[in-house]
């Protein structure tokens, strides 16, 4: 495959962004709010990649616990008010898309966040005018997993598997790619361990920003 032609899909939190910080202080405010102990914050990085309302579900022993449901609006709540705007983009990261941008690639963001909240987040990144879609979760739930949202992402690009290459930190990313046949690359700065990508069956896992841009040049 022309590497100069692909499109490449990149997850958002872990792989463009750190946004631990919203994200696990918007998860302890949900907690809070209930009046509950949650999580040991160093836990919380498993939060990070997969559907909150999966993490939220296996906390509370039930999916249809209606304590779930209240929590993800608590969160939602202090999300939308402070926590998209607590993060950071990673070093080297505007640097590597600006090139791959410069170079041909189409670029895409496809998240397990809900997609209001990361609509907003790209918006004010530095580089969104790279970003030509963001897809993320439903809020109906309808479309929430990696594989479902690279199935949403191929649509609204109208691209075919074979042409893009799906960036992130997680299994899940790596998972969700490989569910279409096309190729996955894990980052080892994310939340993820290398050994996760790899087990994953991630074609390589890059240690930096200027390695990723380096690899698909």
């Amino acid at each position: 495959m022309n590497n100069r032609r692909s499109v490449l899909l990149f997850d958002l939190d872990g792989t463009l962004i750190d946004s631990f910080d919203g994200i696990t202080r918007s998860i302890a405010h949900a907690f809070e709010q209930l009046g509950e102990t949650g999580p040991d914050p160093t836990a919380l990085r498993d939060w990070i990649g997969p559907p909150l309302r999966t993490s939220f579900g296996a906390w509370f022993g039930d999916s249809e616990d209606a304590r779930m449901e209240t929590a993800l609006a608590h969160y939602r709540t202090r999300f939308d008010c402070m926590g998209w705007r607590e993060h950071t983009i990673y070093e080297g990261v505007h640097e590597a898309i600006d090139e791959l941008a410069a170079r041909g690639h189409r670029i895409a963001v496809v998240t397990a966040k809900n997609e209001p909240h990361a609509q907003r987040i790209v918006e004010h990144l530095p580089f969104a005018q790279h970003l030509e879609q963001v897809v993320g979760a439903s809020l109906d739930t309808s479309r929430s997993d990696k594989t479902e949202l690279i199935a949403e992402a191929l649509e609204r690009l109208h691209v075919a598997p074979r042409h893009c290459v799906m960036i992130g930190d997680r299994r899940y990313d790596i998972e969700g790619a490989l569910d279409h046949g096309m190729r996955a690359i894990g980052v080892g700065w994310g939340y993820g361990s290398s050994d996760e990508l790899a087990r994953a069956g991630a074609e390589t896992v890059v240690g930096s920003p200027a390695d990723l841009a380096a690899l698909l040049l």
